[in-house]
């Protein structure tokens, strides 16, 4: 959802091709989020980059907005059955500089990541998300993450969810991260390392909220927070001045709803 603007074109492929809808059916309320949000400028990064927050959401009729956390991927079911969803996935990771860190470390280029999602309600309060998704340029590696959150609503009046996170990732990933390569240690003075260890490089949690102020307007909010595990936390990388094992993100944006179906 955070990256929603970075994948305007699929987001409008996902829509209904017709704009006209049938008279039977309840009418669409839309919902648009926008705002900034801070997060770390590439995984390991001590410094922090400011990009927009942009989160849609549509429901129709007297139906509650869906939930959705702010740091799942883009994506909508093509499957969908009582609590299980099923989809694909899209994600986009920025680029990582020599002259943002400050040190001729490798650099990597900016990553489209495609994939798939799954999940379900474990209970009407309680949801299972996963993903996995590959780098199709950048660091062209496995990514995948599992969350679980809990969700206290008053259906769009407000909501509040909270849960933990697991990241994972393929060894190809973690060294376009984590690894310090002869190269670069020779241009930085730090030791050699070579990413080797466990699938599971993050743990943190994650929070979303919205409330309602007006029929039409509101707020929308997150914040997040990982600490890197593993080959992540073992990495000269994140050990020097310009890394750190802690990953904090967060956003704010104003609301707006509209459409035949507000009341």
């Amino acid at each position: 959802m955070i990256r929603y603007l970075a994948f305007a074109p699929l987001l409008a492929l996902a829509l209904p091709a017709h704009a006209q809808e049938e008279e039977s059916k309840p009418p669409k309320r839309y919902r648009v989020s926008l705002g900034p949000q801070l997060s770390p400028n590439y995984p390991g990064a001590e410094k922090m980059q400011l990009s927009p927050l942009v989160d849609v959401a549509i429901a129709r009729g007297d139906e509650q907005f869906a939930f959705e956390a702010a740091d799942d991927s883009f994506g909508f079911p093509v499957i969908k059955s009582g609590g299980f969803e099923f989809g694909p996935a899209a994600n986009f990771q920025g680029s990582r500089h020599r002259k943002e860190v400050g040190a001729a470390i490798d650099e990597v280029g900016t990553t489209v990541e495609l994939g798939g999602y799954a999940q379900y309600w474990l209970a009407r309060s309680l949801r299972l998300h996963t993903e996995l998704r590959k780098g199709v340029n950048g660091h062209k590696g496995l990514i995948g993450s599992v969350g679980l959150d809990y969700v206290a609503r008053d259906r769009d009046k407000w909501l509040v969810s909270i849960g933990p996170r697991v990241t994972l990732s393929d060894t190809k990933y973690r060294r376009a991260y984590f690894d310090v390569t002869p190269g670069a240690a020779a241009r930085t003075g730090l030791p050699v390392y070579r990413s080797d260890g466990s699938a599971v490089h993050a743990l943190g949690v994650s929070s979303t909220a919205t409330r309602q102020f007006t029929r039409h307007w509101g707020v929308y909010g997150y914040v997040r927070y990982d600490r890197l595990t593993g080959d992540g936390a073992d990495s000269p990388i994140t050990r020097a001045d310009f890394g750190s094992r802690d990953q904090f993100s967060g956003g704010l944006g104003l609301s707006y709803t509209f459409g035949k179906g507000v009341r």
